[in-house]
């Protein structure tokens, strides 16, 4: 196989793939229309391919064409599950809401009641119109898998990212022990200030409207939100010239940010949909951690590196980022704020509800990837780990909606880790304001350039000779 002109032809159809998906997400076209790429693609992605790979020995590039294999494979339900999400509506005492648009209004919403309803009327539409596509997806993917020579969809995750997940959600699980006792102490607080009463009447339904917290509004006014953004990239010298910011209304937009980097490194979408308070800020600071890492990836780098590789790493910048909406120091300097204690507290609490609940994802979609059998029995499994793990009672309904493809949980817990080291090495370097210090995006600029060349353990190793692990998280979370 040539590999230069696989290379060639792959990132030609990414670049397709996320321009189209940039462009339905945020709302520009109602359909989307990947069927055509992945034809234009065929041969990129088939079992021959994937066999050429496996002899040739590019872990990144046959992971590509599996994960690519698959995606061709699903194509036509992926798109059907698009098309349905785009069009669902979500109708709660005779108002009517965009699917998509629905968890906003629920996260906005002041009567616990009326989020219950809405939420449970996006769970009876995600089990009745998503959840049969989303299980014939999954199916289809186990089956595929099999085909491709492995036994399961977890042996085929652990061979081609180089991740012992067993190892890692051992260590999740040890995580959740760890901050049993701390839980109560930390979240507690922040359920009764925000909500109005205490942990004991909280429901799944409640969270969005805990992580809103409209109550701490006063703090991230609307009209600071891209200024300090702009003064922060400037300030640390790394204002990558691919970055685009689209912070356009669109009804069909989806509520959840995200960054679309359709040429790295010169072609990156920074995409947000501004509902209030404290969560804009976060995803805003969130995707641009992603977005000025792939600007600033070095151009001539082979397209696995750019693309591909550990996205422990990408994500490790993209919480590094979110981090500073909490940081005392930039909240007085950005912000104003005079006495940051609350909106600290309010994102720990929040932090370590996500890291739970993340840690319990882990455990549920490593037996769900490799379970035998009748699937029916993990929706209580699933609801189960959940609850335990937030201490909430929890929808059995998003059993497979919540699932991230290819054990992307995994991905998520590394960089939280990976972030508390590399902010902790930043402070050590530049002080409490490293955010401030050009050397410091020097430093940022000069890991970026790299794309993912080095996974989250090389990255952390090289950097402070450390190992990757939960301990100063953990300190950081529970003291």
């Amino acid at each position: 196989m040539d590999l230069d002109a696989y290379r060639q032809e792959a990132e030609a159809f990414v670049s397709a793939l996320d321009r189209e998906y940039y462009l339905h997400f945020s709302g520009q076209r109602q359909e989307l229309e990947i069927e055509p790429i992945y034809e234009r693609h065929a041969e990129l992605v088939s079992a021959r391919a994937v066999e050429a790979l496996r002899a040739a020995g590019s872990r990144e590039l046959l992971e590509f064409a599996v994960q690519g294999h698959i995606g061709r494979e699903t194509e036509e339900l992926a798109a059907e599950l698009a098309r349905r999400e785009a069009s669902l509506e979500v109708t709660v005492d005779g108002r009517t809401l965009p699917f998509r648009q629905a968890p906003v209004a629920q996260a906005n919403e002041p009567d616990p009641d009326r989020r219950a309803a809405i939420e449970a009327a996006r769970n009876e539409l995600t089990a009745r119109e998503l959840d049969p596509l989303l299980r014939e997806v999954f199916e289809r993917t186990r089956a595929l898998v099999r085909e491709l020579g492995w036994e399961s969809v977890l042996a085929l995750c652990e061979e081609l990212s180089d991740i012992d997940l067993r190892a890692l959600c051992a260590r999740s699980e040890a995580f959740l022990a760890d901050t049993d006792g701390a839980y109560e102490r930390v979240v507690a607080p922040r359920v009764e200030s925000e909500l109005g009463f205490g942990l004991d009447r909280l429901r799944r339904s409640d969270l969005p409207a805990l992580f809103r917290a409209p109550g701490l509004d006063r703090h991230y006014p609307a009209e600071r939100l891209l200024d300090a953004y702009r003064e922060t990239i400037d300030a640390l010298g790394v204002n990558g010239r691919g970055v685009r910011l689209d912070v356009e209304e669109r009804p069909q937009k989806s509520p959840r940010a995200f960054c679309s980097p359709v040429r790295v490194p010169d072609e990156v979408y920074l995409v947000i949909s501004p509902h209030g308070g404290r969560e804009d800020y976060e995803a805003l600071f969130h995707e641009s951690g992603h977005a000025q890492h792939y600007a600033h990836v070095d151009g001539s780098l082979p397209f696995e590196q750019r693309y591909l590789g550990d996205n422990s790493v990408t994500e490790s910048f993209a919480f590094l980022f979110q981090h500073l909406t909490s940081d005392p120091h930039w909240l007085g300097e950005r912000l104003g704020v005079e006495d940051p204690s609350e909106l600290v507290a309010h994102s720990r609490a929040s932090k370590l509800v996500f890291l739970r609940r993340y840690c319990a994802k882990l455990g549920y979609e490593l037996e769900l990837s490799s379970a035998a059998g009748p699937l029916d029995r993990l929706r209580d499994e699933y609801a189960r780990r959940l609850a335990r793990a937030v201490r909430v009672e929890w929808p059995r309904e998003t059993w497979l909606a919540d699932v991230d493809p290819w054990f992307y949980a995994a991905r998520y817990l590394r960089a939280w880790a990976l972030e508390t080291h590399l902010r902790r090495h930043l402070r050590e370097r530049f002080g409490e304001r490293w955010y401030a210090q050009r050397e410091a995006g020097a430093l940022l600029r000069a890991l970026w350039r790299e794309g993912q060349r080095r996974d989250a353990d090389e990255l952390l190793a090289d950097l402070t000779g450390s190992q990757l692990d939960f301990e100063p998280l953990l300190a950081e979370l529970v003291g």
